[in-house]
């Protein structure tokens, strides 16, 4: 059995998946903020409170909206800010009484539909989380791919590609730069966009919906919204060209996105030519703590 742990800044989620990929259990609850004992204890009981359930033992896998830092082994760009700085692998470890393996959840996104999902079996898979911010992660042969600084898929943080005079320099990032992908291609992004246009600020479903039923500004702010998207992933096949690009968060419901992009990116990818498959994320909102499970692969219990 593989338990998965999804540990977000305002709910822990934890799945128990047969060595088939069939749910055993699951439960969720909130997540005790700015407390980092608590988060402990609480991820300990989550763990006892599965294996109580199914009558088994599991390996743990544990998705966190950060990163281990491979010079300290403390963990760093979580934005719950109380996870920085802690030795959190090593922590888990220690109240599990057992190996722990980590991952950053886009990362865990990747492997999921790497795994079982929409790219399964693929060798090289690229996922991106459009949602409230904008993350993304790799898996080679269904493995996550971290990189030596850690920072393997923040395709996030950095420009967008290709950016005309008025996209230049670009909305602020909260990462201290302009112009970030994050700022134009994540949900926020796209509203923030609509609302330069209309002065009116909805959310990205409604706006969907508008230009779907032909608004003139919703349809050139989702148009404007997969040109973006088209030249960041453009990029991303440019240097790791990836079997299947998977797109997983609120804006990855939009169907008419996976008919633009294609639409648009040859314009940008060197040759013109591009085979690659654009899928949304099968597993859909569960896909991250799958993943986490899966960071044990089969044979690796």
């Amino acid at each position: 059995m593989r338990i998965g742990i999804d540990l977000g800044g305002t709910k822990i989620e934890a799945l128990a998946l047969g060595d088939d990929g069939r749910e055993l259990g699951r439960h969720r609850v909130p997540t005790p903020r700015d407390d980092y004992e608590a988060t402990l204890q609480t991820i300990a009981h989550l763990c006892a409170r599965l294996e109580r359930q199914t009558g088994q033992r599991g390996s743990v896998g544990v998705g966190i909206p950060g990163t281990l830092s491979s010079r300290t082994g403390l963990v760093k760009n979580a934005n719950s800010v109380w996870l920085n700085g802690r030795p959190l692998d090593r922590d888990l470890e220690r109240v599990l009484d057992r190996p722990v393996r980590l991952a950053n959840d886009a990362n865990c996104l990747a492997v999921s539909e790497a795994s079982d999902g929409a790219a399964a079996g693929e060798a090289v898979v690229f996922a991106a989380i459009l949602g409230t911010g904008t993350g993304a992660g790799v898996a080679l042969g269904g493995r996550p791919h971290v990189g030596r600084n850690g920072v393997c898929g923040e395709w996030g943080h950095n420009p967008l590609p290709w950016a005309t005079p008025e996209e230049t320099p670009g909305p602020d990032c909260y990462c201290g730069k302009r112009g970030c992908l994050e700022t134009w291609v994540s949900g926020t992004g796209f509203e923030n966009d609509y609302a330069r246009l209309t002065g009116t600020r909805l959310p990205g479903p409604d706006i969907a919906a508008r230009a779907e039923a032909g608004e003139p500004a919703a349809v050139t702010a989702l148009q404007r919204y997969a040109d973006r998207l088209a030249r960041g992933l453009a990029h991303v096949i440019g240097i790791l060209d990836p079997d299947v690009i998977v797109l997983g968060g609120g804006m990855s419901n939009i169907s008419a996105l996976y008919r633009l992009v294609p639409e648009q990116w040859g314009r940008w990818v060197f040759g013109a030519e591009v085979d690659t498959p654009l899928r949304p994320a099968l597993h859909g909102d569960s896909s991250g703590v799958r993943g986490a499970a899966w960071l044990w692969g089969k044979g690796s219990q």
